[in-house]
């Protein structure tokens, strides 16, 4: 194979430092629509989504076809355009957002507060309603009945220790799960105790406000427990189906784009 030849892109039989072959270009994909093709029918975001993604793998086989010498697998793109585009694309869409919605729904604001009185709904920041309602969880702690029918700890430590219970929890599951999987479809056990953790989450801060909420007491307490559940068991269950057909594309992706050498 000549190495001058501009068909062979300089790649196929050339020796590397380490004694080995260059690998050869990626073979075209025609089952994969092009990037006019893709651009012609979509709109909008999906459009932009698409020229941004299809420019970005069409540089790396560019670059990977005229390169002599391939070190590394994958090659990086520069700060500009792609990462300063993308970046500041998402960054806009934020703000919009944000500013879309204070000028349609701007915050109550009530009357000045009264120091001399206290009022009958003290509730912390939304942000720690999960906390907040761990401390009412008076309804599981246990009566010992050779205790006489007592309760083996006062209602409030009884809250506290769920609180590092709940946290002890969260702070470990980093070093449960060591994998290198980023997509729920790859890890869908993971995944579900993620939604089970958000679920909870936000039924465990309606409880914290049940004086608030339009619901019987006990219906909602139950489903502060229950609809975690469900919610983890069906997120399990959608993603282990998922995940068969998602391996399998991202398998045959993966081969188009990494040819044995």
């Amino acid at each position: 194979m000549d190495p001058d030849d501009p068909s062979t892109n300089g790649v196929g039989s050339d020796p590397r430092p380490d004694g080995g072959t260059i690998p050869p270009a990626i073979p075209s994909d025609d089952t994969t629509p092009t990037w006019r093709e893709r651009k012609a029918r979509t709109t909008g975001l999906s459009r932009l989504t698409y020229e941004y993604f299809e420019r970005a793998r069409y540089e790396d086989q560019t670059l990977r076809q005229e390169s002599t010498y391939v070190e590394r697998d994958v090659l990086g793109f520069p700060t500009w355009p792609h990462e300063t585009v993308r970046n500041a694309s998402i960054a806009s869409f934020f703000v919009g957002m944000i500013l879309f919605l204070s000028a349609t729904m701007p915050p109550h604001i009530g009357p000045p507060a009264n120091p001399s009185s206290t009022p009958a709904v003290i509730l912390p920041d939304w942000y720690l309603y999960w906390s907040f309602g761990l401390l009412k969880l008076d309804p599981l702690n246990p009566e010992l009945a050779i205790l006489g029918g007592q309760k083996i700890m006062a209602d409030r430590t009884y809250g506290v220790l769920a609180n590092v219970v709940v946290v002890g929890l969260i702070a470990i599951v980093p070093f449960l799960n060591k994998g290198s999987a980023r997509r729920p479809v790859e890890q869908p056990f993971w995944a579900a105790v993620g939604v089970l953790g958000v679920v909870f989450a936000f039924t465990i801060s309606l409880l914290s406000v049940k004086n608030l909420v339009p619901m019987n007491v006990d219906l909602l307490f139950d489903l502060t427990f229950l609809l975690p559940i469900v919610a983890g068991i069906v997120t399990y269950a959608v993603l282990k189906t998922m995940r068969e057909g998602y391996m399998y594309d991202l398998n045959r992706r993966y081969y188009r784009l990494r040819p044995p050498r």
